[in-house]
């Protein structure tokens, strides 16, 4: 087997915890993490791997004569809110802030990859996939129609997400849907405005919008199996009424979740029949939008068992059938193409590790970082297993 050894590591790297907090000082909203790029770029370059740059950040390590390859991603994206943390460390961009983490994953995968470099217990690629713009669920997709897959073909993918309010450390995955879908819609109703003291030579939007959107929660608690585990939420309500004015527009958006595809199918189905058919009933037009940003993720059962199999084999409390999350991963479009694996890793349940992701006062635990950098090299070396040379 050929040994790899680092190209020119020219100078020690920083910790994992003073780099963290770098990138947590330094927030950047997705498509626009130029800092946070070149800062990982360089890292990579420094450790003497192969590096190449484009919608987000690739780092290449190859070891022994091996042709599998398997995929690490981690994102690097952070949220428009105004962080309230008492550290010495908040964010220097007001408005700005690392509230989910992605901070501490970027972290813990620069820690696997020096792991790596420095002890190459493999046999064959690891692609070092750092992503853009997740919280949108547009930088996946763009990594993968700029032709991320093709130029770094790989056998297996896994990401890794820290969970607030889980024991630390603890491992939590499980085979087939682990997120939800998340599709966006808008409905534009186009009723007759008229003057507020004469409601009836008009058609009042406002009443009209009123009716569809209690009208749309019967899709949920009506038309598909109480297990669906599917959420449809209303969460604007536009109008152009005023003081004495009743409106003749108003555009309801929101939000939906689902657990499988075919329910996500049906809900926009059942949500065209609706509204269509009120407005029907009361004479006036209505435009639907229903977009979906995020598909959902699936887990395949090989990358799942190893990641259960490695969670155990480090002593990590390591739940393998855990209850699919609600939220949403961008995730899901490399375990379309690519089996894969998303996996969640406890991040306290105290302080600010132990706040919902999002929140203003979120931190990531940076006790979490030696563990998720050892459970990513460990994953390496079950998946990709060095020759034994007798």
């Amino acid at each position: 087997m050929t040994s790899f050894k680092p190209k020119n590591r020219a100078q020690p790297q920083p910790d994992m915890v003073a780099l963290r907090r770098d990138f947590h000082q330094h927030p950047e909203l997705g498509f626009q993490e130029e800092r946070t790029k070149a800062k990982i770029a360089q890292y990579l370059r420094a450790l003497g791997l192969e590096v190449h740059e484009g919608a987000g950040v690739v780092g290449v390590l190859k070891a022994g004569s091996g042709n599998r390859a398997i995929g690490l991603r981690a994102d690097m994206d952070a949220l428009p809110i105004h962080e309230a943390s008492p550290h010495d460390y908040v964010s220097r961009h007001s408005g700005v802030m690392h509230a989910c983490g992605h901070d501490g994953h970027m972290a813990m995968l620069l820690g696997a990859a020096e792991k790596l470099t420095l002890n190459p217990e493999f046999d064959g690629t690891v692609v070092f996939i750092f992503q853009p713009n997740e919280e949108h669920g547009l930088g996946a997709c763009a990594m993968i129609d700029e032709g991320v897959l093709e130029r770094f073909p790989i056998d297996e993918i896994y990401a890794i997400h820290n969970l607030p309010g889980a024991p630390l450390g603890q491992v939590s995955t499980r085979v087939g849907q682990i997120c939800a879908s998340e599709s966006l819609f808008k409905i534009a109703i186009h009723g007759q405005g008229g003057h507020a003291s004469m409601p009836h030579v008009g058609v009042d939007a406002i009443t009209v919008g009123a009716e569809m959107v209690t009208a749309l929660q019967m899709i949920v608690s009506r038309k598909l199996t109480p297990a669906a585990g599917a959420v449809v939420s209303v969460t604007e309500f536009l109008t152009d009424g005023q003081r004495n004015v009743l409106p003749g527009k108003a555009v309801l958006k929101g939000d939906v979740r689902a657990c499988l595809p075919e329910d996500r199918i049906n809900i926009e189905r059942f949500m065209r029949q609706i509204v269509t058919g009120i407005a029907a009933a009361h004479g006036i037009t209505v435009e639907v939008y229903f977009k979906t940003e995020f598909i959902e993720t699936i887990n395949a059962p090989g990358p799942t068992d190893a990641v259960a199999r490695v969670g155990r084999a480090l002593n990590l409390e390591t739940v393998s059938d855990r209850t699919p999350m609600t939220f949403s991963e961008d995730f899901a479009h490399f375990c379309a193409t690519v089996p894969g694996c998303f996996l969640l890793l406890g991040n306290g349940e105290n302080g600010a590790c132990g706040r919902p992701l999002h929140s203003s006062d979120y931190d990531f635990n940076d006790a979490l970082l030696p563990i998720g950098s050892a459970l990513w090299a460990e994953l390496v070396r079950d998946r990709l297993p060095s020759r034994k040379i007798h």
